[in-house]
């Protein structure tokens, strides 16, 4: 852990920032001094330390984040990247789409109330959902090891099919790649979603500012500690199950009913805590008193 993130470069920030009274006028306080010097550490470059890629890389939490910003955004940046919202909000033909892809790597591939088709499918609605956009196609790819059981697959793309169809959207072209035995867990799917945006809406993390409501749509945890007892992970017997599900019907009604909404989200599978800094990374300047109370609900 590096000096800036202990609790001893804290006080010694404290320390040197001298005490109150010998302040000049306008200065701001030791502790104000301290939370600006941790801005704009936050405000830094993110720097890949690593030279090879670890698990953590892929868990949402801020190794992710460290590699999405400090590698793919430094690759290929534009202002619609740069956002690293849930989906891009593109401009066409006088009107606004949204686009979102995501990877699922799940294991096991089915567990208690899902497996890795309608997973797949809800979230990448869910993605498109939360930009304020209606869902209406999604593309799927699938990486197959290997000596898959075909009964699995089979089973996998009747629950995407069924997914799809519950949440009105037609999965509209694909693609599928078989690797050697031992190269791939199974299955992998990816799936791409486009949707419009019908309503004035324009939601992101660039909304979010201090004071504002946060709703979360139900329970906290139940999918990820689902995964965690189906692979044994946990030695606990619990009656849980993931809670997997498309809501769009949800965030469009939350978007049409007063007070406006400045920032809806999905966390990712590492959980709430990801998706929070996240946000605090990514906020905008303090709200004013005219400022409508925005929400940010994280499906």
């Amino acid at each position: 852990m590096t000096t800036e993130r202990t609790a001893e470069w804290a006080e010694r920030a404290v320390a040197e920032a001298g005490p109150i009274a010998d302040r000049e006028p306008g200065l701001l306080s030791p502790e104000q001094q301290v939370l600006e010097r941790i801005e704009r550490a936050r405000r830094r470059k993110p720097k890949i330390r690593e030279s090879r890629i670890t698990l953590a890389h892929g868990a949402g939490g801020k190794a992710t984040h460290t590699l999405v910003e400090g590698l793919f955004v430094e690759a290929f940046r534009n202002p619609t990247l740069e956002a690293l919202d849930d989906a891009a909000v593109l401009s066409a033909g006088g009107g606004r789409l949204a686009f979102t892809t995501d990877s699922y790597v799940v294991s096991p591939l089915f567990f208690p109330g899902g497996d890795i088709g309608d997973l797949a499918v809800n979230g990448t609605v869910n993605d498109l959902a939360v930009s304020g956009a209606r869902p209406l196609y999604l593309a799927a790819g699938f990486i197959l090891e290997e000596g898959f059981p075909v009964a699995d697959l089979q089973r996998i793309a009747t629950s995407m099919a069924v997914a799809a169809e519950r949440a009105g959207v037609q999965v509209v072209t694909g693609d599928t790649k078989v690797v050697q035995r031992g190269k791939a867990d199974g299955c992998y799917v990816n799936t791409a979603g486009i949707g419009v945006l019908e309503r004035p809406v324009a939601l992101g993390t660039s909304h979010i500012r201090p004071g504002d409501a946060v709703i979360v749509s139900g329970p906290i945890g139940d999918h990820g500690i689902t995964i965690m007892l189906a692979r044994g992970e946990l030695d606990i017997e619990a009656d849980l199950v993931s809670d997997t599900a498309a809501l769009h019907g949800l965030v469009a009604a939350l978007l049409d009913a007063p007070p406006m909404c400045g920032c809806c989200a999905t966390p990712p599978e590492a959980g709430w805590r990801p998706s929070s800094t996240r946000w605090r990374r990514r906020r905008g300047s303090p709200s004013s008193s005219t400022r409508p109370r925005y929400r940010c609900v994280p499906p």
